[in-house]
């Protein structure tokens, strides 16, 4: 009896190990009690990105002159604007651009950030050497001051080719500023994402199952996509997740300084933008439209970051 009672400890860690990866990973993240609330507040973001229009009390565009400016109340329970736009429903809707961009610009990031940086340190030579010295000049300008440089210079240029050809109807629907947002962030994101993978390939592509695999005339494409790149798989989704957050922060700076997406579109970049002048010298009591969308960007930047920390710690081997 004794010896079956003390197996039982035993058992249950042994089955605790036979858990499913993505289990395990789960099990850890609700350890970490930080990223786990980051968890449920990036899971809450996209939530409310995808059910935007069921959530919305109203339009975002939708405007009621005879209640402008008023404070929260049974109508719009976050006040309105100078248009007599419901607040909550604009903060919902920009929830839903700033999802969309944090996606497309991450997507951006992946391809070309991880085959530019997988071919660099693996190939290595003029190749790596090329990659490489691009990367550095996009690293030689301050990144946010670069990304400003890049929106205000291509967006007219964007806006004067759609004209010119045609467009005019999709220059005023707002989509092409989602596209100069995304191009903007875009190309200068890549750079560090490539870096990292170059850092994460050297260290691989010398260990011996991938020299196994190059003796054994394998392709180079299947040594970089089976061997080479799923083992450096989980320090690239950490850092991954760590830069949506700053991703959100920046495409709200673009669209704070008017360069980014315009309104009516609706932006948390926008919004703050919209109410800080016009509230602070006539309305004193009025900032919180202000504060909300800068309390929203102060949340999703955290959430992000002790998500990206617990990741970290949950994919790492190292960690019992």
């Amino acid at each position: 009896m004794a010896s079956a009672h003390t197996a039982l400890p035993r058992q249950s860690k042994i089955n605790l190990r036979a858990r499913s990866p993505w289990a395990q990973l789960f099990m850890r993240l609700v350890r970490n009690v930080p990223a786990f609330i980051g968890l449920l507040f990036v899971l809450a973001f996209f939530l409310v990105a995808i059910f935007a229009n069921v959530l919305s009390p109203y339009s975002y565009d939708k405007q009621d002159l005879d209640n402008v400016e008023k404070p929260p109340s049974a109508l719009h329970l976050a006040g309105t604007d100078t248009l007599g736009r419901d607040m909550l429903s604009r903060l919902i809707y920009g929830t839903r651009s700033s999802a969309f961009v944090v996606l497309l610009v991450t997507a951006v990031n992946l391809l070309l950030g991880v085959p530019l940086g997988a071919i660099a340190g693996y190939f290595g030579g003029a190749v790596d050497n090329f990659i490489m010295r691009v990367a550095d000049i996009l690293f030689a300008f301050p990144g946010l001051l670069f990304t400003f440089l890049i929106a205000a210079t291509v967006r007219p240029a964007i806006l004067d080719w759609a004209r010119a050809n045609g467009l005019g109807d999709l220059a005023r629907t707002g989509y092409l500023d989602y596209a100069v947002v995304i191009l903007a962030l875009g190309l200068i994101g890549w750079a560090g994402l490539a870096r990292f993978v170059r850092a994460q390939v050297l260290a691989v592509k010398e260990r011996e199952y991938v020299v196994s695999a190059r003796s054994t005339g394998v392709p180079t494409s299947k040594v970089i996509l089976r061997h080479i790149l799923p083992n450096a798989l989980a320090p690239i989704i950490v850092m991954l997740s760590m830069g949506m957050g700053f991703i959100a922060l920046s495409e709200g700076y673009l669209s704070f300084l008017g360069i980014g997406l315009q309104p009516p579109n609706p932006s948390w970049g926008n919004i703050m933008a919209e109410n800080a002048g016009r509230y602070w010298r006539r309305y004193p009591e009025m900032l919180w439209l202000v504060f909300i969308p800068g309390l929203l960007f102060t949340i999703i930047v955290l959430a992000f970051s002790f998500l990206g920390d617990g990741l970290n710690e949950a994919l790492n081997p190292e960690i019992d």
